[in-house]
């Protein structure tokens, strides 16, 4: 966790060095959020299309993973050495000079946002760092050399404080009314700091409501989750769970291992 101003924004810091997977691919599920991710390794990072997890869309260095509302897939057949931020919703926004929600369901090279010599650069400091610490060190003055008071805007802020707490669709007409936007403003400001809009934002976090119920270990009871998380019946939530994972609720807790997010793909089976 970084310290102030920079823990308002974001999740975690995080360094990950790995050797081969059983596995050689794993979906990741969305969550309505951005990370930054620095390949630490010599060759390529591949990732693999959302709309066809077969397709392979491989990018070199470092990569902002757009605020998804789809998932896509990453390559885990070799060994990973990796550095990534993950942020809080909107929590990006600062650091990138662009309205996000031309980046939803999106992958682009830093090199694109940051130039060339400046992310090159950040990836030889996080060479020359030793430690995970020290690797944290070197994003944290990174971001703040971006942003020294990031801030957001005081409307998206109180937004997402809200649908924090209920993460049901029914509450956006509410919460513009609280904020004294028009629901057009509102929606095209939201749109540009987060990367979705109202609604579809509370739509995946109450999928992810719904994976952390599923994560904690307890025997699932389909029709109680479903309403216990706000959707109309078990249709309703089987169609939502499909939308956002692109699998049937009871093929994730199948193929769960221990990460609500990273769920392994496994290969098709093939008949003699």
């Amino acid at each position: 966790m970084p310290p102030p101003p920079l823990d308002r924004l974001i999740e975690v810091i995080w360094v990950m060095e790995t050797g081969p997977s059983p596995h050689t691919k794993e979906r990741l599920l969305p969550d309505g959020s951005v990370e930054f991710v620095f390949d630490l390794n010599e060759g390529a990072f591949p990732i693999f299309s959302r709309e066809n997890l077969d397709r392979r869309e491989v990018f070199r260095g470092n990569v902002l993973c757009g605020p998804h509302s789809q998932p896509f897939a990453i390559d885990t057949s070799v060994g990973t050495s990796i550095a990534g931020i993950h942020f809080k919703p909107g929590g990006a926004r600062p650091f990138v000079k662009l309205p996000f929600g031309e980046l939803h369901n999106s992958h682009v090279g830093l090199e694109s946002l940051w130039g060339q010599a400046a992310t090159n650069r950040i990836r030889e400091q996080l060479l020359e760092a030793q430690t995970p610490e020290s690797k944290a060190r070197v994003l944290e003055r990174t971001l703040l050399a971006c942003a020294p008071m990031p801030v957001r805007h005081p409307a998206v802020a109180f937004a997402l404080s809200e649908f924090r707490a209920t993460p049901e669709t029914q509450k956006i007409s509410e919460v513009t009314e609280k904020i004294g936007l028009s629901p057009r403003r509102f929606i095209t400001l939201f749109r540009d700091e987060i990367g979705l809009t109202p609604k579809l934002f509370c739509r995946v976090r109450r999928f992810q409501k719904v994976l952390r119920q599923i994560s904690a270990g307890q025997p699932v009871n389909w029709s109680d989750l479903a309403l216990k998380c706000g959707y109309f019946d078990q249709a309703h939530f089987i169609h939502d769970f499909r939308d956002f994972s692109g699998i049937n609720p009871s093929t994730y807790t199948a193929d769960y291992r221990g990460h609500a997010n990273h769920v392994p793909i496994k290969p098709a089976s093939t008949k003699s």
